[in-house]
C-alpha cells in the first residue's frame, strides 16, 4: 500500500502532482506564437484595457488548476464547477481594479479561496436549518480508488491550517511565498509547518489501515 501513496508522503522533501485529481493543475507552458507568451500580470491589464482575448488565454490556462483546487476541497463535482465559474466571473468584475502588486496567481488563489469560504459559511447555514444537503451520488466519487479515499481521510485529521498549506504546496503547486502572502503568515512558519504536516500525513497513512473509507463522505467538505 505504502508505495501507491504521492512522492510527497513518502519523501517529505518530493513535490509530485497529486493522485486526487486526473486534471493538470501546472498552466500549460507558452509559446512565443500565441497570446499566452505573455505574463499572467500583463494578460490581466491588457484585459482591463478592453482586449478580450487576453482573458481567454487567463481562463485557459487557469480553469483546470481552479476547478482542481474546488475539487479537491469538496465533496461534489457540480460544486467545484460552479466555484470555478463563480471565481472566473468575479475575475472578470474586477478586472479594472486589479493592480499587478504581486503574482497574479496569487491573486487568483486569494480569490477562489474567499469564495470556498463563502461557499462552506452558506452549506453551514443551510445544515442548521434543513440539515446536510443529499444530492445524486457523484460519478467521479464512485471511481475513487480506495487509496484516494485513505489520502483524503488522512488530511482531513490534520489541523486545519496545515492541510490548506500541505494542499497549496503539493496539489495546487504554489511556492513559499504565495502560500504566506496567501494565508498572512510568515514564510518560515510555512515552511517548518509543512515539514511538519508531511511528517504527519506519512505517519496517518503508513499505520495501520482502518477497517473502511466509510466515513470520508463526512469530512470531504474539509478536504
Amino acid at each position: 500500500m505504502q508505495d501507491t501513496y504521492p512522492a510527497f508522503v513518502l519523501h517529505s522533501e518530493a513535490v509530485a502532482p497529486s493522485a486526487m485529481d486526473e486534471t493538470p493543475d501546472s498552466p500549460p507552458q507558452s509559446t512565443p506564437e500565441t497570446p499566452s507568451a505573455g505574463r499572467d500580470e500583463q494578460l490581466m491589464q491588457d484585459f482591463a484595457a478592453g482586449h478580450e482575448k487576453a482573458f481567454d488565454e487567463i481562463f485557459r490556462r487557469y480553469k483546470q488548476p481552479i476547478f482542481g483546487f474546488f475539487r479537491r476541497r469538496l465533496a461534489e463535482s457540480s460544486h467545484a464547477e460552479e466555484l470555478t465559474q463563480e471565481t472566473f466571473l468575479a475575475i472578470l468584475r474586477g478586472a479594472s481594479r486589479y493592480q499587478p502588486q504581486a503574482l497574479f496567481r496569487t491573486y487568483l488563489y486569494a480569490i477562489a479561496c474567499k469564495i470556498l469560504r463563502a461557499h462552506r459559511r452558506r452549506a453551514a447555514f443551510r445544515a442548521t436549518f434543513f440539515g446536510p444537503w443529499k444530492g445524486a451520488q457523484d460519478p467521479a466519487a464512485r471511481q475513487t480508488t480506495e487509496t484516494e479515499l485513505l489520502l483524503r481521510q488522512a488530511l482531513g485529521k490534520l489541523d486545519g491550517i496545515d492541510r490548506e498549506m500541505l494542499m497549496l504546496r503539493e496539489f495546487d503547486q504554489l511556492c513559499y511565498a504565495e502560500i504566506a502572502e496567501l494565508l498572512h503568515i510568515p514564510i518560515n512558519t510555512v515552511r517548518s509547518r509543512l515539514f511538519r504536516a508531511r511528517m504527519a500525513l506519512r505517519e496517518l497513512l503508513t499505520a495501520e489501515p482502518q477497517k473502511s473509507p466509510a466515513r470520508l463522505a463526512e469530512s470531504q467538505e474539509r478536504v
